[in-house]
């Protein structure tokens, strides 16, 4: 009874950044509402200016679900992960953020089991991860995935952060503790979200983590590339000296 009434008062806001998502944005939309029936949230889309009619698409959703219920955060151009949470962070209402990408790699049907953990634990922060029983990863080849697990041992080996997770980026937060960890971070990219959560982890705040399955994009193409490698690897060493 008690968990039912928190989770009354509970207002989630899931901030969605995207950039040339048009042939994802409304499915993702549709399966967020499609899972949470009896949950009060709002969908913040933070999109970058995207050329390929993304915005275009979000406005129709609104009429859909609502201005109130899907909330475009426009920007001119791409400005950053980090900047695009912290512009999204400015139309949130709720006290508890959930952060996820656009392109279905991150199911909304996990979304219930980010929420129950909270409610369950009164942790700070959940987080989906692929490297627990019941995780994983879809539609990569060997190389991808060999890529992506040798980062993360690396990654573990030098910054021990406390999560099996590092490079995630489904999560939800309580809103106050987001703030202070964008606030706090300096780096860009796909290294802002390691960085994140281990100066989360430096600053003692209770994580959670629900074991996802991972799916790779369907429609458009990835944004990862060897820049962004060359990226991660700078970060490791950055994180190791500055947390």
């Amino acid at each position: 009874m008690a968990q039912e009434l928190e989770r009354e008062k509970n207002k989630f806001s899931i901030i969605i950044p995207t950039y040339n998502e048009r042939l994802n944005i409304a499915l993702v939309v549709y399966l967020v509402f499609k899972h949470l029936r009896d949950i009060d949230f709002e969908v913040i889309i933070v999109d970058d200016g995207s050329p390929d009619g993304t915005q275009e698409i979000i406005k129709q959703l609104q009429q859909v679900y609502g201005n109130g219920n899907v909330i475009l955060a426009a920007r001119p151009k791409k400005l950053g992960l980090g900047t695009a949470y912290a512009h999204g962070l400015k139309h949130a209402s709720g006290n508890f953020v959930v952060i996820m990408d656009a392109d279905l790699s991150h199911h909304p049907k996990y979304l219930p089991s980010f929420i129950k953990k909270q409610m369950e634990t009164g942790a700070s922060i959940v987080t989906g991860t692929r490297y627990v029983r019941g995780g994983g990863v879809h539609g990569w080849n060997l190389m991808r995935k060999l890529t992506s697990r040798g980062a993360n041992v690396l990654a573990h080996t030098i910054l021990w952060p406390g999560v099996s997770d590092l490079t995630g980026s489904f999560r939800l937060y309580r809103k106050s503790v987001l703030e202070d960890l964008i606030s706090s971070c300096v780096s860009k990219g796909y290294v802002f979200q390691m960085e994140m959560i281990v100066r989360a982890s430096r600053q003692g705040h209770h994580i959670e983590e629900v074991p996802i399955t991972f799916v790779d994009r369907v429609y458009g193409s990835s944004k990862l590339g060897g820049s962004e490698i060359v990226e991660y690897l700078k970060g490791l060493v950055y994180l190791l000296f500055t947390t």
